[in-house]
């Protein structure tokens, strides 16, 4: 489950995954994510991966086209968690982001990374 975080204003948006990711997921996201961008431009977004527990082989494929399709208008992407192959996947996975820009934080830095995402 993605449910949408209510620090999310601007420009800016925020989602923490609950469980286990399904295609249906993206299904909520996707429209929220376009009509934020043709408001706003390019946006900047922030995943809280705390209790993110997996996804099905669906769900990866609606990650990789959600990907594929926002690549362009995503500033900042702010990667939330505490574990140990977060951090490592946010920074193997930088030249193939999401986003222009995408940084890790430990969950208890949450602040610090919708600050990131708030500064020019």
């Amino acid at each position: 489950m993605i449910e949408k975080l209510s620090e999310s204003s601007g420009n800016v948006i925020g989602y923490k995954t609950v469980g286990k990711l399904v295609a249906a997921d993206y299904d909520m996201i996707v429209p929220e994510v376009e009509a934020l961008v043709k408001q706003e431009g390019n946006i900047r977004m922030l995943m809280d991966l705390d209790e993110f527990h997996g996804a099905t082989i669906k769900a990866e494929w609606s990650d990789l086209k959600f990907g594929r399709e926002f690549r362009k208008n995503i500033d900042k992407m702010a990667i939330v968690g505490d574990k140990s192959w977060e951090k490592w996947v946010t920074s193997l996975v930088k030249p193939l982001s999401y986003a222009r820009e995408a940084k890790y934080f430990h969950i208890a830095d949450i602040g610090a990374a919708w600050a990131w995402l708030r500064e020019d």
